[in-house]
């Protein structure tokens, strides 16, 4: 059996393999063996007599629990099974937190222990109380924005003459008459005041991801950062296509304005307000949204795609936004982006951990070389789509001209972009085959 979340091999005992017993401790558990190679063959250790003993003394003196731990034999060898329980309060060796994530242990360190930290004492960061803020720090313009948006939703019954406190209160985001890190970054002031990262950075690439043309830094509560990042890429980084539906003209953006929408929302209301700031990319074939924080547990990036149950990394912020009509409770939002796309007719979105982040990627171009590339394109029919886009047009001789291929290997070509992939149409017959871009 291959090592996996739960299970590590291990040849022979070293004190250092407190770290992975400390990393399964912190997360769901799981099993070490000593005296197996990586491939799980028993080897045997020479010494397990003096390792029975040893060993759970130094579980139980240096990380403070206990761990069966078992005499194993397997073709007259023996090997030792250590058998690690998760628990629900933080362990920690010599002052360092480590943590099991799939098939390896990792360090906690900075925001991931701090949000690692607060998770095990039955806390989340939005719901702490901040400690310095007062209700001068509530921004009034932007609760009656958010009182509008409620009522349209006609999720929140019942406000209509309640103060700003009581308001606050209804929406658990105050404890005690304070207020609650939710109530800052949702209807503060100036959030930067006390989370110096709450800002979003927008930026213009080039292909390189190095060379940045120009960006824009905006910042504010998260209402008041939806509409302005919104407001900038409309009028700063997008291009909006122009059509005509009889004698009216029609603007629409490069990518759907619900995909942009429910990018920035998720962004801002899951995102781990004490790692970096959220960052936009807009490039000339693709718009990136990196945020910081990985997925939850329970949740994997095919989950996403699907239907599937809410894992809020800040319930309170998210529970506020969903009575004010911001958001829906059932974690639909990478969907809508997803779905809003396809409506589109761009390509489907990728989404990926990246940099102890979560990051989502459009697309605008649907015929681009990377995008055909994914699709399984040979490298002759990448190169005569790229030939249709540029010049409109393809006809089986060109194709034959263009890749230096005979004719047989043209119209097998050619049949697969039309009938499998469905990237071109063909709008003639027979020698006067003209081969275009589908719509």
């Amino acid at each position: 059996m291959p090592e996996q979340q739960n299970i590590e091999y291990k040849s022979s005992w070293h004190e250092e393999y407190l770290d992975w017993i400390c990393g399964f401790a912190n997360a769901q558990g799981g099993k070490i063996y000593i005296g197996r190679n990586d491939s799980g063959n028993v080897i045997g250790v020479a010494d397990y007599k003096d390792l029975m003993e040893k060993i759970p003394n130094k579980i139980k003196n240096q990380l403070g629990i206990t761990a069966d731990v078992n005499l194993l034999q397997e073709d007259n060898k023996y090997f030792i099974e250590i058998i690690v329980q998760p628990y629900s309060v933080p362990i920690s060796l010599r002052g360092r937190y480590y943590y099991r994530s799939g098939s390896v242990k990792q360090e906690l360190t900075g925001a991931a222990l701090n949000e690692f930290l607060l998770k095990r004492a039955g806390h989340t960061w939005d719901d702490v109380i901040e400690e310095d803020a007062t209700f001068d720090d509530i921004d009034e313009a932007t609760i009656k924005k958010y009182l509008r948006k409620a009522d349209e939703a006609g999720r929140l019954p019942d406000v209509i003459g309640l103060s700003t406190p009581e308001l606050l209160d209804k929406l658990r985001l105050t404890k005690n008459g304070k207020l609650k890190r939710a109530a800052i970054v949702l209807f503060g002031k100036d959030p930067g005041r006390f989370y110096p990262n709450t800002f979003v950075k927008v930026g213009k690439f080039e292909d390189d991801d190095f060379t940045i043309r120009f960006q824009e830094l905006e910042d504010g509560n998260i209402i008041q950062l939806l509409d302005k990042v919104l407001r900038t890429l409309d009028y700063k980084f997008l291009i909006r296509n122009i059509s005509f539906v009889g004698m009216n003209r029609v603007e629409t953006l490069e990518y759907p304005i619900p995909a942009l929408r429910e990018m920035i929302l998720n962004a801002l209301i899951h995102r781990n307000y004490m790692g970096a700031p959220t960052q936009l990319r807009v490039y000339d074939n693709k718009l990136t949204l990196w945020n910081h924080g990985t997925l939850p547990e329970g949740m994997t990036l095919d989950k996403l795609t699907k239907s599937h149950s809410s894992y809020p990394r800040n319930p309170i912020l998210a529970g506020a936004c969903f009575l004010g009509g911001y958001i829906d409770s059932w974690g639909s939002g990478i969907m809508k982006i997803v779905n809003s796309c396809k409506s589109a007719g761009l390509p489907t979105p990728i989404l990926e951990e990246d940099g102890g982040g979560f990051i989502v990627k459009l697309f605008k171009d649907r015929f681009s070389e990377e995008q055909l590339q994914k699709l399984g394109l040979n490298e002759r029919q990448i190169k005569a789509v790229l030939y249709v886009k540029e010049r409109g047009k393809i006809t089986n001789s060109e194709y034959q001209t263009i890749n230096s291929v005979a004719k047989p290997t043209a119209t097998r070509d050619l049949a697969e972009l039309t009938d499998t992939y469905k990237i071109l149409k063909n709008t003639g017959f027979g020698a006067g085959s003209i081969y275009e871009l589908t719509t």
